[in-house]
């Protein structure tokens, strides 16, 4: 990767940025951006305004960097995701773990929306994920090795943090949420798995299968950050309830679940 446009960007960012040290960076994706409620703002900037960052092109995603105040905590959230699959490389997916990682920031909670694997879930349903496979093979450590990143073979074995993740049920619980733990599968997209795809990921013990999170999860770790992960089901895998599969179904998710995305994002800050 370009160390170069990594530095464009931090240095675009304002000195409040890191001025004090975020309690908790959040990587929010489809459907997930409305699920914010700051006590204080401190700044709003646009994605587009970041050199080399860009807009987000996805429906759902609001491409703003927000930093704010919620229950005492700096919280630095990034509403809104660049994906492997709009082919621009592994920079722009990258980018805003590796903005926290100059904050100073040691724990990050990703967010996504996913297709429901395991029969046990539903459309509405949240899972914290435990686990991933990544069923590209690839990531954005491939490339020349920088110190600030880690060891050149960093240890993956306990990616999530569990502690991380039994905040995130303590809060689910208290809230009446249903949560479930799982295996988050990663493909690159943007299309839809096919029926077949589906078995198979479940013979390798993925709950829910989306388009991101994993590099994200990867880099951070390799960091040494602590990583907590939750998918909302947007719905059903394919071949698993029959009908077509689309982008409006994810979108429509996420805006009937915001209130409890908001609910359980806050209570998850407030316990950290």
């Amino acid at each position: 990767m370009d160390f170069s446009y990594f530095d464009r960007a931090a240095g675009y960012l304002p000195d409040v940025c890191f001025e004090r040290r975020p309690d908790l960076g959040i990587m929010l994706g489809s459907g997930w951006g409305d699920a914010l409620k700051a006590d204080a703002a401190i700044l709003s900037i646009s994605y587009s305004d970041i050199p080399g960052f860009g807009a987000s092109t996805v429906a759902g995603h609001a491409g703003e960097f927000r930093l704010f105040q919620l229950h005492g905590k700096i919280v630095a959230a990034w509403c809104g995701r660049r994906h492997y699959y709009e082919g621009v490389g592994w920079e722009p997916v990258v980018l805003p773990v590796e903005m926290l990682r100059r904050m100073g920031c040691e724990k990050i909670l990703l967010t996504n929306a996913a297709g429901g694997i395991d029969p046990g879930l539903r459309p509405g349903d949240f899972v914290v994920i435990r686990d991933h496979v990544n069923l590209l093979g690839l990531g954005p450590l491939i490339g020349p090795a920088r110190e600030e990143w880690g060891p050149r073979f960093p240890d993956m074995t306990a990616i999530y943090t569990k502690h991380l993740a039994e905040l995130l049920h303590a809060a689910a619980n208290r809230l009446g949420i249903r949560a479930k733990d799982g295996v988050y599968a990663f493909n690159a997209g943007p299309c839809y798995e096919t029926p077949a795809e589906i078995r198979a990921y479940a013979a390798l013990g993925a709950s829910v299968v989306g388009m991101s999170t994993v590099p994200e999860a990867v880099f951070a770790k390799a960091c040494g950050m602590k990583v907590a992960g939750v998918s909302l089901v947007s719905n059903l895998a394919a071949g698993i309830a029959g009908g077509s599969l689309s982008h409006e179904e994810v979108v429509a998710a996420g805006t009937e679940a915001k209130l409890r995305m908001a609910a359980l994002i806050g209570d998850f800050v407030d316990r950290l």
